[in-house]
């Protein structure tokens, strides 16, 4: 990922005007009702900056070294939520930046606080997610000391920050909050991390706003090449087998509808990632599916067999490509994104095209016009793969509850339209595959970090953002064992999310992988959450949610499926904690194994599609 070179604030270089703002993550510069300087302290700064920005809602704890700021923020107008952990302070930012398209905030103390931080923001980085996660520092003559509570979160989080800030005097607070939400939210999205010590918080000051801004050398490029789009134009003339992979970056950059207008005037078949789950509606006949590991079998084969990639905001991940230097033989890449980094670093872009794909989808279908060929042979062999390889799953032969079921149910009677947040494994899959995604930002989870206990607060954050509609947690029984303490903070904060437990006892896609690869040996991978003759559920679900103040279900057939899901629609006083007790040894279908050709993909246990050349 590009970023700044990382500074304190101690330079002085002066910018006239601040860097025009990214579309989808706009930054209100609103003005206090004075613009006269005022004296304040650092703390009472901090806090007049997060107004000043629009900041309505902050996730976090307080501790010693962020206690100065906890008295200003009691009398403002922002709302901060105080969280269980700083982890789901983190993912709760996250979740709420990606229901509102706004940055999202969290913040904690020194040392243990700010490095329980360090997931969240890692997995924000990974996912280009804009957060500003901020943190109390030990005073600056502490600092180096190994003081209590001492942790240098400036240098841990550099790697894994898109910027981040260790500020050394009180004036600069403004601005650098003021940089630090532009960062974030402009380019490609992305964590950055505000580090004040607390004697900066608690000295006097001098608060003005707006600042100026002061970024030298931070320039995304939004406008693309216009070269570059007439050499994409030419290749989808020419192109008989084309496919549009879509990546998350289409939704970042709020492209749908441009999207939506490309594919239907080339008339390409469309594959959207784990990343881009429901940047095109899974109901329009040209989408494919989701590609990679846990793909459909028709968009492996369609970038399998493909003579064209146009890649829009994706990076060609390993989940995506399976094997690198098998993946998509025969064709030549267009690849589009905001980040000039990720071109050509996992796979040779023939065109390579840097910008927002906003901007680039609109000029693409300017330049493509008519002139594109007849897709009808190609289309032919696709349907005729998606006929013979749907997605499916077969009823356990031992009478236990069928996961895909479960998920498929939710997905039909909460609708389209509600915000699904899952955890990381077998669930996220099966959440990605048999719920329809038909809107943009409806499907939260943790792609590039893969962070179990992602769910519960991203759903906390998301409801937070968007208390109108409908969130739902689709969570693991091992990842909800994470960061199920936060639900005590949805029911004191009327956060009326409701969780689906999808409790197969086991941490299932680690036991999954055991059954095919490690010949069923279950090393540590039973969780006890399942009823057996000597020993009772560990926890008992229902009884934990009522404990943290929900109202607990349970559903254990498939005929008590539709009726649990309906009772917890109808609650909305209080979160939802159900608990479904599903087989364990349900599986991910389709599979391409780590490491492995996504011509070996799987479609069930033992079942090879025939990808082979006749299907040309």
């Amino acid at each position: 990922m590009t970023r700044p070179a990382p500074c304190t604030c101690t330079r002085a270089v002066f910018v006239a005007q601040p860097p025009q703002l990214s579309r989808a993550w706009d930054i209100p510069m609103t003005k206090p009702e004075s613009q006269a300087a005022r004296a304040l302290t650092g703390a009472q700064s901090l806090v007049a900056s997060l107004e000043a920005l629009g900041v309505e809602v902050v996730f976090g704890i307080p501790g010693g070294a962020i206690l100065p700021a906890y008295d200003p923020l009691y009398d403002s107008s922002v709302r901060h939520i105080l969280v269980r952990h700083e982890q789901g302070a983190g993912h709760a930012a996250t979740g709420y930046a990606q229901a509102t398209g706004r940055v999202g905030v969290c913040m904690a103390t020194s040392g243990p606080g700010a490095t329980n931080l360090v997931t969240p923001i890692a997995d924000a980085y990974m996912d280009s997610v804009p957060i500003v996660a901020i943190t109390g520092q030990v005073s600056r003559a502490a600092i180096g000391t190994d003081a209590f509570q001492e942790a240098d979160i400036h240098g841990i989080t550099m790697p894994i920050t898109k910027h981040n800030y260790l500020v050394q005097d009180g004036k600069d607070i403004p601005r650098v909050l003021a940089e630090a939400f532009y960062v974030a939210g402009s380019g490609r999205p992305g964590p950055v991390l505000v580090d004040i010590p607390k004697d900066v918080l608690q000295a006097q000051t001098v608060f003005e706003w707006p600042p100026t801004m002061d970024l030298p050398g931070y320039r995304p490029t939004t406008q693309p090449h216009s070269k570059q789009i007439r050499e994409a134009a030419k290749l989808i003339a020419t192109a008989r087998r084309p496919v549009l992979y879509v990546g998350g970056g289409v939704l970042k950059a709020g492209a749908t509808e441009e999207l939506k207008a490309l594919a239907e005037l080339t008339g390409a078949p469309v594959v959207t990632t784990l990343m881009a789950r429901g940047a095109f509606p899974d109901s329009h006949p040209q989408h494919m599916g989701m590609p990679g590991m846990h793909g459909t079998v028709g968009a492996v084969f369609a970038l399998q067999k493909a003579d064209l990639l146009i890649t829009l905001g994706a990076r060609f991940d390993d989940r995506v490509t399976g094997k690198l230097d098998s993946f998509a033989p025969d064709a030549a890449v267009i690849h589009a994104d905001i980040d000039p980094a990720e071109i050509g670093k996992n796979r040779h872009a023939d065109v390579p095209i840097v910008g927002d794909a906003k901007i680039i989808i609109a000029a693409l279908i300017e330049a493509v016009g008519e002139n594109h060929p007849s897709l009808k042979a190609w289309w032919e062999q696709l349907d005729d793969i998606r006929d013979r390889y749907p997605l499916g799953y077969a009823e356990h032969e031992d009478g236990t509850l069928s996961p895909q079921y479960v998920i498929s149910r939710i997905g039909a009677l909460v609708g389209p339209d509600a915000i699904y947040a899952t955890g990381v494994g077998q669930h996220q899959m099966w959440a990605s595959q048999f719920i329809s995604y038909e809107n943009p930002g409806t499907f939260l989870n943790s792609g590039g970090l893969g962070t179990m206990g992602y769910a519960v607060p991203a759903a906390m954050g998301a409801k937070v953002g968007a208390p109108d509609r409908s969130v739902w947690a689709i969570d693991g029984d091992g990842c909800f064992q994470m960061t199920n303490q936060e639900l005590a903070t949805c029911s004191l904060e009327n956060i009326p999310i409701k969780v689906a437990v999808i409790n197969n006892g086991n941490l299932g896609m680690v036991r999954q992988w055991q059954t095919l690869f490690y010949d069923g040996r279950y090393s540590n991978t039973g969780l006890g959450t399942h009823a057996t003759e000597d020993r009772p559920r560990i926890p008992d679900f229902v009884k934990l949610g009522e404990a943290l103040g929900c109202v607990g279900l349970r559903c254990e057939s498939a005929d008590e499926v539709d009726a649990v899901i309906k009772q917890a629609m109808e609650i909305n006083d209080r979160p939802v904690v159900i608990d479904f007790v599903v087989g364990k040894d349900a599986m991910v279908w389709p599979m391409v194994p780590a490491g492995t050709s996504n011509d070996e993909i799987l479609f069930a246990r033992g079942v090879r599609p025939s990808f082979d050349e006749d299907d040309l």
